[in-house]
Protein backbone atom coordinates (compact mmCIF):
# COMPACT_ATOMS: atom_id res chain seq x y z
CA UNK A 1 0.00 0.00 0.00
CA UNK A 2 1.54 3.62 -1.01
CA UNK A 3 0.54 6.66 0.74
CA UNK A 4 1.29 10.24 0.64
CA UNK A 5 5.16 10.12 0.94
CA UNK A 6 5.25 8.03 -2.14
CA UNK A 7 7.25 4.95 -2.38
CA UNK A 8 6.50 4.23 1.46
CA UNK A 9 4.35 1.22 2.92
CA UNK A 10 3.09 1.74 6.43
CA UNK A 11 3.17 -1.43 8.76
CA UNK A 12 -0.31 -0.99 9.66
CA UNK A 13 -3.54 1.03 9.41
CA UNK A 14 -4.58 2.46 6.57
CA UNK A 15 -4.39 6.40 7.68
CA UNK A 16 -1.36 8.64 7.52
CA UNK A 17 0.11 8.36 10.52
CA UNK A 18 0.20 4.29 9.61
CA UNK A 19 -2.18 3.40 12.84
CA UNK A 20 -5.63 2.65 13.38
CA UNK A 21 -7.63 5.31 15.31
CA UNK A 22 -7.64 2.93 18.15
CA UNK A 23 -4.19 2.14 18.26
CA UNK A 24 -3.01 5.81 18.60
CA UNK A 25 -5.70 6.43 21.24
CA UNK A 26 -4.32 3.94 23.04
CA UNK A 27 -0.72 4.66 22.93
CA UNK A 28 -1.79 8.65 24.00
CA UNK A 29 -3.68 7.36 26.74
CA UNK A 30 -0.68 5.41 28.16
CA UNK A 31 2.05 7.98 27.56
CA UNK A 32 -0.40 10.82 28.99
CA UNK A 33 -0.51 8.74 32.59
CA UNK A 34 3.25 8.02 31.60
CA UNK A 35 3.67 11.36 31.75
CA UNK A 36 1.80 12.43 35.06
CA UNK A 37 2.94 9.62 36.80
CA UNK A 38 5.51 9.73 39.71
CA UNK A 39 7.59 7.13 37.61
CA UNK A 40 9.99 6.77 34.41
CA UNK A 41 9.05 3.86 32.59
CA UNK A 42 12.58 2.52 31.40
CA UNK A 43 13.82 -0.78 30.05
CA UNK A 44 14.85 -1.54 33.62
CA UNK A 45 11.36 -1.49 35.31
CA UNK A 46 9.65 1.85 37.26
CA UNK A 47 12.39 4.48 38.57
CA UNK A 48 11.23 7.16 40.99
CA UNK A 49 11.13 10.74 38.72
CA UNK A 50 13.28 13.32 40.00
CA UNK A 51 11.72 16.63 40.19
CA UNK A 52 14.11 19.00 37.51
CA UNK A 53 12.99 21.92 39.57
CA UNK A 54 15.68 20.36 42.25
CA UNK A 55 18.50 20.68 40.35
CA UNK A 56 17.60 24.45 38.53
CA UNK A 57 19.38 26.10 41.55
CA UNK A 58 22.53 24.14 41.16
CA UNK A 59 22.39 24.73 37.30
CA UNK A 60 22.01 28.50 37.80
CA UNK A 61 24.61 28.89 40.23
CA UNK A 62 26.60 26.37 37.64
CA UNK A 63 25.85 28.63 35.20
CA UNK A 64 26.66 32.07 37.05
CA UNK A 65 30.34 30.60 38.24
CA UNK A 66 30.71 30.40 34.53
CA UNK A 67 30.20 34.25 33.56
CA UNK A 68 32.19 35.58 36.62
CA UNK A 69 34.94 33.36 34.53
CA UNK A 70 34.29 34.18 31.29
CA UNK A 71 33.94 31.03 29.96
CA UNK A 72 30.14 30.65 29.29
CA UNK A 73 30.59 33.41 25.92
CA UNK A 74 32.90 30.96 24.99
CA UNK A 75 30.79 28.41 25.62
CA UNK A 76 27.50 29.81 24.00
CA UNK A 77 29.37 30.94 20.73
CA UNK A 78 30.85 26.40 20.74
CA UNK A 79 26.95 25.94 20.98
CA UNK A 80 26.20 27.78 18.11
CA UNK A 81 29.05 26.70 16.04
CA UNK A 82 27.32 23.83 14.14
CA UNK A 83 28.07 22.07 11.33
CA UNK A 84 26.83 19.48 8.78
CA UNK A 85 28.77 16.24 9.79
CA UNK A 86 29.29 13.42 7.05
CA UNK A 87 28.73 10.01 8.11
CA UNK A 88 29.40 7.19 5.84
CA UNK A 89 27.66 3.85 7.66
CA UNK A 90 28.50 0.06 5.28
CA UNK A 91 25.96 -2.43 5.98
CA UNK A 92 26.12 -5.98 4.77
CA UNK A 93 22.13 -6.10 4.25
CA UNK A 94 21.66 -3.32 2.30
CA UNK A 95 20.37 -3.49 -1.18
CA UNK A 96 21.77 -2.16 -4.32
CA UNK A 97 18.93 0.30 -4.61
CA UNK A 98 19.66 2.31 -1.40
CA UNK A 99 23.53 2.39 -2.05
CA UNK A 100 24.35 6.06 -1.50
CA UNK A 101 21.09 6.51 -0.05
CA UNK A 102 21.34 9.68 2.00
CA UNK A 103 19.02 9.98 5.60
CA UNK A 104 19.72 13.67 7.40
CA UNK A 105 19.47 12.87 11.37
CA UNK A 106 18.39 16.57 13.57
CA UNK A 107 18.50 15.31 17.15
CA UNK A 108 18.12 17.39 19.73
CA UNK A 109 17.24 20.94 18.69
CA UNK A 110 15.71 22.22 21.98
CA UNK A 111 14.93 25.56 20.20
CA UNK A 112 13.52 27.55 23.11
CA UNK A 113 16.63 27.61 25.12
CA UNK A 114 18.54 28.71 22.29
CA UNK A 115 16.52 30.23 19.38
CA UNK A 116 19.96 31.63 17.50
CA UNK A 117 20.30 27.98 16.14
CA UNK A 118 17.06 28.26 14.02
CA UNK A 119 18.98 30.47 11.86
CA UNK A 120 22.37 28.92 11.65
CA UNK A 121 20.54 25.14 11.27
CA UNK A 122 18.47 26.76 7.92
CA UNK A 123 21.30 28.40 6.30
CA UNK A 124 23.34 25.33 7.14
CA UNK A 125 20.60 22.91 5.45
CA UNK A 126 19.58 24.78 2.94
CA UNK A 127 19.98 23.44 -0.66
CA UNK A 128 20.83 20.31 0.87
CA UNK A 129 20.11 16.72 -1.27
CA UNK A 130 18.79 14.39 0.85
CA UNK A 131 16.43 11.20 0.52
CA UNK A 132 14.99 11.01 4.13
CA UNK A 133 14.70 13.68 6.71
CA UNK A 134 14.39 11.92 10.43
CA UNK A 135 14.10 13.98 13.48
CA UNK A 136 14.98 11.72 16.52
CA UNK A 137 13.56 14.17 19.46
CA UNK A 138 13.42 16.85 22.47
CA UNK A 139 12.68 19.59 20.21
CA UNK A 140 12.24 22.02 22.82
CA UNK A 141 13.72 22.19 26.71
CA UNK A 142 11.50 23.14 28.82
CA UNK A 143 8.88 21.05 30.61
CA UNK A 144 6.56 23.09 31.97
CA UNK A 145 6.05 25.09 29.07
CA UNK A 146 3.26 24.78 26.39
CA UNK A 147 5.15 22.58 23.38
CA UNK A 148 3.47 24.91 20.88
CA UNK A 149 6.06 27.66 21.28
CA UNK A 150 9.38 25.29 21.00
CA UNK A 151 8.25 23.00 18.73
CA UNK A 152 6.86 26.15 16.33
CA UNK A 153 10.88 27.03 15.79
CA UNK A 154 11.16 24.16 13.84
CA UNK A 155 9.55 25.29 10.79
CA UNK A 156 12.30 27.22 8.72
CA UNK A 157 14.52 24.22 9.52
CA UNK A 158 11.37 21.95 7.50
CA UNK A 159 11.11 24.67 4.86
CA UNK A 160 14.12 24.56 3.73
CA UNK A 161 14.58 20.91 3.23
CA UNK A 162 13.02 18.65 0.53
CA UNK A 163 13.51 15.44 1.25
CA UNK A 164 12.21 12.88 -1.59
CA UNK A 165 11.10 9.80 0.73
CA UNK A 166 9.87 12.21 3.26
CA UNK A 167 10.26 13.26 6.77
CA UNK A 168 9.46 11.67 9.75
CA UNK A 169 10.08 12.42 13.60
CA UNK A 170 10.56 10.28 16.74
CA UNK A 171 9.15 11.87 20.49
CA UNK A 172 11.75 12.44 23.06
CA UNK A 173 12.00 12.51 26.72
CA UNK A 174 11.39 16.19 26.68
CA UNK A 175 8.31 15.86 24.50
CA UNK A 176 4.70 15.02 25.67
CA UNK A 177 1.85 13.35 23.69
CA UNK A 178 0.31 16.24 22.81
CA UNK A 179 3.69 17.28 20.48
CA UNK A 180 2.27 14.62 18.00
CA UNK A 181 -0.49 16.48 16.36
CA UNK A 182 1.90 20.10 16.55
CA UNK A 183 4.86 17.65 14.30
CA UNK A 184 1.92 15.87 12.36
CA UNK A 185 0.19 19.83 10.90
CA UNK A 186 3.55 20.86 9.87
CA UNK A 187 4.39 18.02 7.45
CA UNK A 188 6.00 15.12 9.97
CA UNK A 189 4.71 11.61 10.22
CA UNK A 190 5.65 11.25 13.85
CA UNK A 191 6.49 7.31 13.58
CA UNK A 192 5.11 5.84 16.97
CA UNK A 193 6.50 2.22 17.84
CA UNK A 194 6.23 1.29 14.26
CA UNK A 195 7.73 0.55 10.86
CA UNK A 196 7.54 2.05 7.24
CA UNK A 197 8.92 0.19 4.22
CA UNK A 198 11.29 2.78 1.62
CA UNK A 199 10.73 0.87 -1.87
CA UNK A 200 12.43 0.78 -4.94
CA UNK A 201 12.80 -2.00 -7.55
CA UNK A 202 14.61 -3.81 -6.75
CA UNK A 203 14.83 -3.25 -2.90
CA UNK A 204 13.25 -2.03 0.52
CA UNK A 205 14.64 -0.48 3.21
CA UNK A 206 12.58 -0.88 6.61
CA UNK A 207 12.28 2.33 9.30
CA UNK A 208 11.25 1.40 12.79
CA UNK A 209 10.70 4.23 14.85
CA UNK A 210 9.98 4.19 18.55
CA UNK A 211 8.43 6.43 20.95
CA UNK A 212 11.10 7.64 23.90
CA UNK A 213 12.58 4.62 25.76
CA UNK A 214 14.08 6.59 28.76
CA UNK A 215 11.53 7.62 30.32
CA UNK A 216 8.45 6.29 28.77
CA UNK A 217 9.24 2.78 27.27
CA UNK A 218 6.45 0.53 26.76
CA UNK A 219 6.42 -3.34 25.52
CA UNK A 220 5.31 -2.00 22.55
CA UNK A 221 8.58 -0.42 21.64
CA UNK A 222 10.47 -3.40 21.70
CA UNK A 223 7.17 -5.54 20.01
CA UNK A 224 7.96 -2.80 16.94
CA UNK A 225 11.29 -4.02 16.86
CA UNK A 226 11.29 -7.62 16.96
CA UNK A 227 8.31 -7.63 14.06
CA UNK A 228 9.73 -10.09 11.54
CA UNK A 229 11.25 -8.59 8.50
CA UNK A 230 12.95 -9.16 5.28
CA UNK A 231 15.63 -6.90 4.36
CA UNK A 232 17.58 -3.60 5.74
CA UNK A 233 16.57 -2.36 8.99
CA UNK A 234 17.26 0.44 10.87
CA UNK A 235 15.61 1.45 13.88
CA UNK A 236 15.32 5.45 14.81
CA UNK A 237 15.01 5.24 18.48
CA UNK A 238 15.81 8.45 20.77
CA UNK A 239 18.29 7.00 23.15
CA UNK A 240 20.69 3.87 22.92
CA UNK A 241 18.70 2.65 25.63
CA UNK A 242 17.68 -0.66 23.77
CA UNK A 243 20.33 -0.91 21.41
CA UNK A 244 20.89 -4.55 22.53
CA UNK A 245 17.37 -5.27 22.13
CA UNK A 246 17.46 -4.06 18.33
CA UNK A 247 20.80 -6.02 17.68
CA UNK A 248 19.06 -9.12 19.03
CA UNK A 249 15.99 -8.28 16.94
CA UNK A 250 17.86 -8.09 13.60
CA UNK A 251 18.14 -4.49 13.29
CA UNK A 252 21.25 -3.73 10.63
CA UNK A 253 21.42 0.44 11.88
CA UNK A 254 20.60 2.20 14.58
CA UNK A 255 19.91 5.76 15.09
CA UNK A 256 19.71 7.78 18.24
CA UNK A 257 20.44 11.04 20.20
CA UNK A 258 19.86 12.05 23.71
CA UNK A 259 22.98 12.64 24.98
CA UNK A 260 24.19 15.21 23.28
CA UNK A 261 27.64 13.29 22.96
CA UNK A 262 28.42 14.85 26.52
CA UNK A 263 27.35 18.31 25.64
CA UNK A 264 30.36 18.92 27.81
CA UNK A 265 33.41 16.79 27.40
CA UNK A 266 36.67 16.62 29.27
CA UNK A 267 39.71 17.83 27.21
CA UNK A 268 40.86 14.50 26.73
CA UNK A 269 37.34 13.34 25.17
CA UNK A 270 35.11 11.90 28.15
CA UNK A 271 31.80 12.78 28.79
CA UNK A 272 30.68 14.50 32.50
CA UNK A 273 27.29 12.90 31.91
CA UNK A 274 26.03 10.22 29.21
CA UNK A 275 22.55 10.60 30.57
CA UNK A 276 22.13 6.95 29.60
CA UNK A 277 20.56 4.29 32.36
CA UNK A 278 21.63 1.47 30.10
CA UNK A 279 24.20 0.57 26.77
CA UNK A 280 26.19 3.59 28.26
CA UNK A 281 29.03 2.65 26.35
CA UNK A 282 26.91 4.18 23.24
CA UNK A 283 26.81 7.60 24.04
CA UNK A 284 28.02 9.19 20.95
CA UNK A 285 29.86 9.04 17.60
CA UNK A 286 29.52 5.52 15.21
CA UNK A 287 29.91 1.99 17.39
CA UNK A 288 28.80 -1.95 17.09
CA UNK A 289 26.33 -3.85 18.99
CA UNK A 290 27.21 -7.45 17.30
CA UNK A 291 26.47 -7.25 13.74
CA UNK A 292 24.58 -4.20 14.14
CA UNK A 293 25.93 -0.64 13.43
CA UNK A 294 24.70 2.61 15.61
CA UNK A 295 25.19 6.04 15.11
CA UNK A 296 24.70 8.31 18.23
CA UNK A 297 24.57 12.06 17.47
CA UNK A 298 26.01 14.78 19.38
CA UNK A 299 22.54 16.69 18.59
CA UNK A 300 22.03 20.10 17.21
CA UNK A 301 21.23 21.90 20.54
CA UNK A 302 22.05 21.99 24.33
CA UNK A 303 19.97 21.25 27.30
CA UNK A 304 19.18 23.02 30.78
CA UNK A 305 22.53 25.56 29.93
CA UNK A 306 23.74 27.05 26.45
CA UNK A 307 27.09 26.21 26.24
CA UNK A 308 28.70 22.90 25.01
CA UNK A 309 32.62 22.61 25.62
CA UNK A 310 34.67 20.05 23.41
CA UNK A 311 31.34 18.08 21.77
CA UNK A 312 30.62 20.55 18.57
CA UNK A 313 26.97 20.59 17.78
CA UNK A 314 25.79 18.78 14.54
CA UNK A 315 23.56 17.72 12.03
CA UNK A 316 24.85 14.33 10.93
CA UNK A 317 24.37 13.42 7.15
CA UNK A 318 23.94 9.52 7.31
CA UNK A 319 25.33 8.19 4.13
CA UNK A 320 24.59 4.00 3.58
CA UNK A 321 26.73 2.12 1.56
CA UNK A 322 26.81 -1.54 1.12
CA UNK A 323 29.81 -3.79 2.58
CA UNK A 324 30.23 -7.62 2.99
CA UNK A 325 29.89 -6.51 6.72
CA UNK A 326 29.03 -4.31 8.93
CA UNK A 327 31.73 -1.59 9.44
CA UNK A 328 32.02 1.28 11.73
Amino acid sequence: MHDAFGGITSSSGDDQTGQTDTVRQAWQRQRRALEEGRHYATPMGLIPRRRWSRLRPALKLFERLLRLSGLHARGRANALNIALKPVTVRLANLPVAFDGYRILQISDTHLDLLPALVDRITALLRGVSVDLLLLTGDYRDRHDDQPEPGLALLQPILAALEPKDGSFALLGNHDPAASVSILENMGLRVLLNQTVSIERPHGVLHLTGLDDVHSFYTEAAHGALREVRVGCRIAAVHSAEVADMAAAAGIDLYLCGHTHGGQIRLPWGGPLLSQLRRCRAYSHGLWRHGNMVGYTSNGAGVASIPIRYNCPPEVALIVLRRAEKPVC
